[in-house]
């Protein structure tokens, strides 16, 4: 509603200040104020068809048509300047404010017109050999641009379409770590598409373009926090449904430590869970926390295992969604304890053709024995590389000593719960409603105070949301469960939740390029889709 709320005051300025521009040119002002009918005369000032005005009904083209208009415009009361132009794209109203009421400032003509003709005359004395005539009409061209305003004109236009484009369309993502392996692997360069879940508009807009949130070498932020747009979604063109994979901001990204190696949250960092070399930096002051809007927190994928209304638990490493058993990924993995009977070791030479790469040998256990990461089809290759082969499947819980770590980091009122026995929990869905009480607060303290803006505080063992006692509360968003793929080596939703529709980002549609020690040319250009 805010952004709706923030086209409408802009658009409202547009048209007041064609109201008073208009009878400049010889155009009843009133035409300014009439939705249509006022871009359709703004295009007969500039010398275009009226027609033309219907290219602002398509989104994302209507954004250069409408800063085309907008220069031309200014053009047409003779400022052909760069920061004019400049000036008429980004501040379009309060430009035309100050033409109509500059007295001095006179309506030339339509532009493209004008503009067409002197170049008419141009070639008219060029071909006739008045050479006096065409040194004075090169000289006094008023549309003329020197050789560095083309160039610099240009790589502006490219920087804008290629940010919007990115802004608003297509996404280029790199696969970062190992926690889709299988379906998606580390060193896969994908197209992310945001069409497919709903255009997400932007919120932070003071920002270095085609830069998601860091900027090289100076080892910064590539954005100012103010101002802002708030939160606003176009249509979406499919639902997320059950095992889409789905890319989206992280929901605990919004004070975060930056490390070369990886990024951590401060909830990370109170839970215990970082490094104690890293935690020792953040302690001593050494590391500058860094917050973050929500739109430029990190960007994570993983498969949506859970949708909005659902409820989930984990037995026995088995996902259940509603009660029922959830489909398997085909390239689902976990760890296991693998020993081999040659305390030589292990042939790794056909590894590579399985898809096992070298960050599934997580580590070695004496001269014969490995830990490492398998989907059902890896490990029969691997067993069948000799009948002795003992695989043993992990005792996870065994190896977390942290009671805090798997949401929602209450052990008192959620106990034994591990990444391979979890739950159960629901899954919000907008507009339900759900009884809150110290208990089971816990699992929506930060959807109620974070992600959905309330003042949330407990008091004497009573709940307050906004100052007013609760027992109940309505979930204003839908909300997704978020898995990877590599169960045992995937930090997702069982480590921080909730993943709330506004962190949405768009859909994986094709992989435009893989490398992992070299080019993986049976990748490239592979359609992502649904995932198997």
């Amino acid at each position: 509603m805010g952004f709706l709320i923030f086209l409408l005051v802009g658009y409202l300025l547009l048209s007041v200040s064609l109201y008073f521009l208009f009878p400049k040119a010889g155009v009843d002002g009133w035409k300014g104020l009439v939705p249509g009918l006022n871009f359709v005369e703004w295009c007969k000032l500039i010398g275009r068809k009226g027609p033309h005005a219907a290219w602002l009904l398509f989104p994302i083209v209507n954004i250069f048509i409408y800063a085309g208009m907008a220069i031309d415009m200014v053009r047409s009361f003779g400022h052909y300047g760069f920061w004019d132009s400049v000036l008429a794209v980004i501040a379009a109203p309060f430009y035309f404010f100050y033409l109509a009421f500059k007295q001095e400032e006179e309506y030339e003509g339509p532009t493209l017109v004008k503009e067409k003709e002197y170049k008419a005359l141009i070639e008219e004395a060029k071909d006739s050999g008045q050479t006096r005539k065409l040194n004075k009409l090169i000289r006094n061209n008023p549309y003329h641009k020197s050789q560095v305003r083309e160039w610099a004109e240009a790589v502006i236009f490219a920087v804008f379409a290629a940010a919007f484009i990115r802004m608003f369309l297509i996404e280029a993502y790199v696969i970062p770590t190992s926690s889709m392996e299988g379906s998606l692997l580390v060193g896969d360069f994908l197209f992310v598409s945001k069409a497919h879940y709903g255009i997400r508009t932007p919120q932070t807009i003071a920002m270095v373009p085609l830069l998601h949130n860091r900027l090289p070498v100076f080892n910064s932020e590539s954005y100012l926090e103010n101002p802002k747009l708030p939160y606003y979604r176009l249509p979406a063109l499919e639902s997320i449904d059950r095992n889409d994979p789905i890319v989206f901001n992280y929901p605990e990204g919004d004070s975060v430590y930056i490390f070369p190696n990886r990024t951590w949250s401060i909830h990370d960092y109170r839970r215990g869970a970082i490094p104690p070399l890293q935690a020792q930096q953040i302690k001593t002051g050494n590391k500058e926390l860094v917050t973050r809007p929500m739109d430029k927190k990190d960007h994570y994928i993983k498969r949506a295992v859970a949708v909005a209304g659902d409820s989930l638990f984990i037995r026995n490493r088995q996902v259940y969604i509603n009660g029922q058993p959830a489909e398997k990924p085909k390239h689902l993995q976990f760890m296991y304890r693998v020993t081999f009977p040659n305390p030589g070791g292990i042939n790794t030479r056909n590894f590579p053709d399985w898809g096992i790469s070298q960050e599934d040998l997580v580590a070695q256990q004496g001269n014969n024995a490995y830990i490492m990461v398998l989907s059902d089809e890896q490990r029969e290759k691997v067993r069948g590389l000799d009948n002795n082969v003992i695989i043993e499947p992990l005792d996870m819980s065994a190896l977390d000593n942290n009671p805090e770590k798997l949401f929602p980091h209450d052990p008192a009122h959620f106990p034994g719960w591990t990444v391979d026995n979890y739950g159960p929990i629901y899954v919000p869905e907008k507009g339900a409603t759900v009884k809150i009480s110290p208990q089971n607060i816990a699992l929506y303290e930060r959807i109620i105070n974070v992600y959905e803006g309330n003042d949330l505080e407990i008091k004497g063992g009573n709940i307050y949301i906004n100052g007013q006692e609760a027992d109940e509360y309505t979930f204003k968003m839908n909300y997704y469960w978020a898995m990877g793929d590599n169960r045992h080596n995937s930090e997702d939703s069982r480590v921080w939740g909730f993943v709330p529709e506004d962190h949405i980002v768009g859909k994986p549609v094709i992989i435009w390029f893989s490398t992992n020690n070299g080019i993986n040319w049976g990748r490239i250009f592979k359609l992502v889709g649904n995932l198997e």
